[in-house]
């Protein structure tokens, strides 16, 4: 166990650092020789302080930096300094007598700061350690050897322009690779080399700021600034470094539009269309961008021209409102205003951000089409009664240019195919060519054209609307013929009939019409005439006591005056039928005739009832026709002679296996029909044995016992397809999946049969008939070489 004490001082640029060990047995003389600061402990060992080496050293000697000691060491030479660690016997060297240490190398403390090394004291005979290893480090001593560096630039920045003293716009910063925390090495201050008069930098923080108020971007839109960093806080002996900055100055709307002249001419014709372009003109804006956007509008002339903003190329477009008259009005000065559309209240001081121009625009002459009084065409009233000849009225038209040339009218015949009117090409004084009937047409609409009398090309048109003015010449008339019916029994005073009249004319006053009796009938004692003074009037009995045996139809002369002017009147008849009965059959019977339908509606009641007739047998002509191209198919439907046959054959050697005239007659079946009850049908053709000459072999009674079975299941099928109702009532193709009875036959594999011992018996293959003729000579016994020979 040791107790170290470590005592270390600077010398020059080094420093030295001596450690004691004390033992415990001489405690009290190294209290005598260290003071009263040295310190006793129970456990002892190495304690080492740090070591300083300045960096960069230039001398030719290595450089002392320190000693290590231990108070074993009573100068005899037998202890032995040794280190390990970074550098140890490369950079670092140590006397291994004296315990000095040395650095053989230059050292740079931005490459590496310190160095960490373990010491050992050792016997020198037996090379065994004295005391325990330990630790030291060997700090590098900074110098100031690296100037400031802009790891980031160049630098590029923007600020807007017009921007207040003082504004910031970046910050730039450099970085020093010595040691901060030693001495002034990195400690940098900024400053402006090149373009100080715009721009400061702050010397501690590196912030860029506007040092005029101002800069303008349409004078210079751009800076370039150096900007310096030193360090060791700028005193004397300090590096520095510089880089350069692009501050760029952005646009604000700080210029307000302007007109590049004041006053635009342009020239237009006076027969140019509403919404033709006149011409453009444009103010410029100092400013980019945005701010360069504008609107335009008319401050005065804007009643007959209107300006738009063509948004691509920031232009005003004037143009056309309504439209120009040469003689009116030759020249036009409309006054047009460019106004910024983005304004910035900041600079609402430098003045009013809009102009104006005068563009002057000279209306020139064409020769124009007559023009008519009034323009949107004439209304004109005239009396149906009006002779042919008679004036109906006047159109009126006019040349609109200076020169005033003579009009000539005419009318569009397209438009008066009947020729009813005729115009006077010099007046336009339109007359009546034919008599006018408003009943038939009320409003007769022309059109007249108006040319000049040396250009027939300038022509122009106009609706002139007639309208014919009713004239009381139709008579009023009943509505319809009137029939009506009185029971014998009828009681005076009763009504039995009204009726109405109907007039084609239309009188400004309205209709009002007088209801008598003929002057033929002042006499009649039977009926009255009651005027309901509605424009309708009733028929009413006068008397009682009708025999329908004396008179059994009256015939009433009714006289209808209507109220003109001039007044018309008509005569029309009123049938009355006299009934038997009751007042209740009566007027059933009134009713039956009072339906009874006119002679048009009776027409077409026939008519409809012919073409239904007439429907009707082309309906059952078209099935009879059908019927009988249904009933050829049908003979030629072969689709019930259709035979399908999965009959094999018995090899090439077997020539008589089948009955071919089965094939040649499809009704002619060897087997006779069932006496079963049903329907007969035809069984399938069948095999017949080459044997069968007058009796019946056993193969054959086998097959026929097997087609049998079949002929069953093919007629319960046939009997439940007649007694579905589901089915189709055509004939139809159905198929059926029966296998039959169980096979009698074992399996026919061989895979059990390759033995010779086998004791199967295959005699019954014979009796198959001659389709496994050569199947039974493969498994027969015998000779199976001759068989299969």
């Amino acid at each position: 166990v040791l107790a170290i004490i470590v005592q270390s001082y600077y010398k020059c640029k080094y420093c030295e650092c001596f450690a004691s060990r004390t033992n415990s047995t001489t405690s009290q003389r190294s209290k005598q020789d260290q003071g009263p600061s040295s310190i006793e402990r129970v456990k002892r060992g190495w304690v080492w302080n740090q070591f300083f080496v300045v960096e960069e050293y230039t001398g030719t000697e290595p450089l002392y930096v320190g000693k290590i000691h231990t108070d074993s060491d009573e100068g005899e030479g037998n202890i032995k300094y040794t280190i390990s660690g970074e550098g140890a016997g490369t950079i670092f060297i140590i006397d291994e007598l004296t315990g000095d240490i040395h650095a053989t190398e230059r050292l740079d403390r931005e490459e590496k700061a310190f160095y960490t090394l373990r010491a050992q004291a050792r016997d020198r005979q037996s090379n065994d350690p004295l005391e325990p290893e330990s630790e030291f480090v060997i700090k590098v001593q900074d110098i100031n050897d690296s100037e400031p560096k802009f790891l980031e630039g160049p630098y590029i920045g923007s600020v807007a322009e017009l921007s207040p003293i003082g504004t910031s716009v970046m910050k730039v910063s450099a970085s020093d690779a010595d040691d901060p925390t030693y001495g002034s090495s990195a400690r940098v201050i900024y400053g402006v080399l090149d373009g100080e008069r715009f721009f400061t930098v702050d010397r501690h923080t590196g912030i860029i700021m506007t040092a005029v108020a101002d800069l303008d971007r349409e004078t210079q839109d751009r800076y370039e600034l150096v900007v310096k960093a030193t360090d060791m806080a700028g005193q004397m002996g300090g590096l520095s470094g510089s880089t350069t900055v692009t501050i760029v100055i952005t646009d604000v709307n700080d210029n307000p539009p302007r007109f590049q002249q004041k006053m635009y001419q342009f020239s237009v014709s006076e027969a140019a269309a509403v919404g033709t372009p006149v011409g453009r003109v444009i103010a410029t804006d100092s400013d980019m961008g945005e701010n360069t956007d504008m609107s335009y509008l008319i401050k005065e002339g804007g009643e007959l021209f209107k300006v738009t903003t063509d948004v691509e190329s920031q232009e005003a477009v004037v143009a056309i409102k309504k439209p120009l008259n040469y003689e009116s009005k030759r020249t036009h000065n409309v006054v047009v205003e460019a106004v910024n559309k983005h304004l910035d209240p900041r600079f609402a001081d430098l003045g009013s951000f809009r102009d104006q121009t005068i563009v002057r625009v000279s209306v020139s002459d064409v020769d124009e089409p007559p023009i008519f009084q009034p323009e949107d065409g004439t209304i004109i009233e005239v009396q149906e009664d009006a002779k042919p000849g008679a004036l109906v009225g006047i159109v009126s038209a006019r040349d609109p240019d200076s020169t005033n040339k003579p009009v000539r009218f005419s009318i569009d015949r397209t438009t008066d195919q009947e020729m009813i009117f005729h115009i006077d090409p010099d007046s336009g004084a339109i007359t009546l060519g034919k008599v006018l009937d408003r009943e038939t047409a009320g409003w007769h609409n022309i059109t007249v054209k108006a040319v000049e009398a040396d250009n027939h090309s300038m022509a122009s048109h106009s609706a002139v609307s007639i309208r014919i003015l009713d004239v009381n010449d139709n008579p009023p008339e009943l509505a319809r013929p009137y029939e009506a019916s009185i029971c014998e029994d009828a009681k005076p005073g009763q009504l039995i009939h009204t009726i109405s009249v109907v007039d084609k004319d239309e009188p400004q006053t309205g209709h009002r019409f007088i209801f008598t009796l003929a002057p033929e009938a002042s006499s009649n004692r039977h009926f009255t005439l009651w005027d309901v003074k509605d424009n309708t009037a009733g028929i009413r009995t006068q008397r009682s006591g009708f025999n329908r045996h004396e008179q059994n139809v009256y015939l009433l002369p009714i006289l209808v005056v209507d109220n003109g002017p001039p007044s018309l009147s008509s005569t029309s008849t009123l049938t009355i039928h006299v009934c038997e009965g009751t007042i209740q059959s009566c007027n059933a019977t009134a009713y039956v005739m009072s339906a009874a339908l006119s002679p048009g509606a009776l027409i077409a009641l026939l008519v409809c009832m012919l073409i239904l007739i007439v429907l009707v047998l082309l309906i059952l002509t078209l099935k009879r026709h059908r019927k009988g191209q249904r009933m050829t198919e049908d003979e030629e439907d072969m689709r019930d002679n259709v035979i399908k046959y999965n009959d094999e054959g018995g090899g090439e050697q077997d020539t008589q296996a089948y009955d071919i005239s089965a094939l040649r007659n499809l009704y002619d079946f060897p087997e006779a029909k069932s006496c079963d009850s049903g329907p007969d049908i035809h069984s399938l053709p069948q095999w017949v044995p080459a044997s069968r000459v007058g009796g019946v072999s056993e193969g054959a009674t086998a097959a026929s016992a097997d087609f049998s079975l079949f002929k069953g299941y093919i007629r319960k099928k046939v009997e439940q397809a007649d007694a579905d109702l589901t089915v189709p009532p055509y004939d139809s193709f159905q198929t059926y999946a029966f296998e039959g009875t169980s096979s009698p036959a074992l399996s026919l594999s061989s895979i059990h049969t390759l033995s010779t011992t086998s004791e199967q018996d295959f005699s019954y293959l014979s009796n198959w008939g001659p389709r496994f003729r050569q199947l039974a000579g493969y498994y027969a016994p015998g000779k199976p070489e001759e068989e299969g020979s």
